[in-house]
């Protein structure tokens, strides 16, 4: 066996600490400095080395190799010049590479930095955030670790930048809410509901198709929940694509302005059906305390009869009792007690009938749009309100899933065409909807 001489040996500490190229000293430095901030902050670092040499890869690409003559080279490089790109909800300054044409009269985009200093993810990460609560003041405190010498040298975290960028997206938000095309959407129901903000009133519609799937429709903006306000947003929907000859049934919260502004818009023999939920505690609210649950308990089981016809007896005698005490809570009871029984007339049960009974599918909506204008103190001027409420409904959407009971969708889309059918004038054809009584 060969003895290795002393000198010669190299131990696992000697090996660490022996001398290596500086470049590769420098870029260890480098690493071992970001690691020390993050792990987050450490891919940052590699990710911008990256995206450098993608650019200079692209420039390699289209001018060809540095340092070789090409007579027939369609572009020459042309320098650097300071860029910026958008990563971790900010913009970071880089150094990008530039290209012109052999003959020198353009400049030639360079692709790959076209696409990294895209402004839309930094707008939609600002929206995000503004939704979930972040005031434009904690922006910057918010956003993911990217290294202390990046975040020195980054821009559009600030408060008038925020703001900005938070304007420009929830007005594309508002517009997009406000232009979708109708035309090949087949509704089965529209509900409609107002929301307050800041002493105006929201008509918001909500509408769910013969699948099942909710879709945010659109909204206006007025002094009070009036016919006017309604028709007009009804009447947008219609000059958007909606057939108003489609059997629809209107689920509302018991407002004669939303119940006028549907027979205008959408015809004489326009189903609607009363919210029970609304119906309930506008009669409750005018009785005591001690007789609410047992009042409430009543209307409750009438309305899970089938019988519409019994279930309207149950009802008038329920007025009758409380004409004798309780007067004003009769009234309320009386006033549009037809509309409450629409799905039992139209022969709807099962699971279908707990979701449309009430307006809670608009409302679980409506709630969406309140958590995400929370922390809003003041509300200026202009489109803010509707800037804000269009965001949120967009946001709801992201959540929505199909109804409970969209399977018997089919069967309500078939009972309002029977309706309208032996609801109109006797020039129709009868004879189709007599066919239809039969189904």
């Amino acid at each position: 066996m060969k003895k290795v001489s002393g000198p010669t040996v190299v131990t696992t500490v000697a090996a660490a600490e022996s001398a290596l190229p500086p470049q590769i000293q420098e870029a260890l430095g480098e690493l071992v400095g970001a690691a020390r901030e993050g792990l987050l902050a450490l891919s940052v670092g590699v990710g911008l080395g990256v995206v450098h040499e993608l650019m200079e890869l692209e420039v390699d690409e289209v001018v060809g190799p540095k340092g070789k003559h090409n007579a027939d080279r369609t572009a020459k490089r042309h320098g650097h010049e300071g860029g910026s790109m958008t990563l971790g909800g900010r913009r970071v300054q880089v150094r990008r590479p530039r290209i012109r044409s052999a003959d020198d009269k353009r400049e030639l985009p360079v692709e790959t930095y076209e696409y990294f200093a895209d402004r839309d993810p930094l707008t939609r990460a600002v929206m995000d955030r503004m939704l979930a609560g972040v005031s434009t003041r904690r922006f910057a405190r918010v956003g993911e670790p990217v290294g202390a010498d990046l975040e020195a040298e980054s821009s559009s975290t600030s408060k008038t930048s925020v703001s900005e960028m938070f304007v420009e997206r929830t007005t594309t938000a508002l517009e997009e809410l406000m232009s979708r095309r109708l035309d090949d959407v087949r509704l089965a129901v529209m509900m409609l509901d107002g929301i307050e903000i800041a002493e105006r009133t929201h008509v918001v519609a909500l509408g769910i198709t013969t699948d099942g799937v909710k879709i945010p429709l659109g909204l206006w903006e007025g002094s009070t929940e009036n016919a006017t306000l309604a028709r007009t947003l009804l009447a947008d929907l219609v000059d958007r694509g909606l057939d108003p000859e489609q059997a629809i049934l209107f689920v509302i919260d018991g407002s004669k302005a939303l119940r006028r502004a549907i027979k205008d818009v959408f015809g004489e023999h326009a189903l609607v059906h009363r919210c029970h939920r609304h119906k309930e505690r506008n009669v409750t609210d005018l009785l005591p305390e001690r007789d609410r649950d047992q009042v409430r308990a009543r209307m409750r089981a009438t309305w899970s009869l089938t019988d519409p016809e019994l279930a309207r007896q149950r009802l008038e005698l329920l007025a009758a009792e409380l004409d004798r005490s309780w007067p004003d809570a009769a009234r309320s009871l009386r006033e549009g007690l037809d509309d409450t029984l629409t799905l039992m007339r139209l022969g709807i049960t099962g699971q279908l009938v707990k979701t449309l009974c009430s307006t809670n599918p608009c409302e679980s909506m409506l709630e969406i749009v309140r958590y995400t204008q929370r922390n809003v103190k003041r509300w200026h001027d202009g489109d803010m309100r509707r800037r804000w409420t269009a965001a949120g409904m967009l946001v709801a959407e992201q959540q929505f899933r199909r109804i409970i009971g969209y399977r018997d969708l089919a069967q309500l889309v078939i009972a309002i065409e029977r309706h309208t059918l032996l609801a109109a004038p006797p020039t129709l054809d009868r004879k189709k909807a007599a066919d239809l009584v039969t189904v």
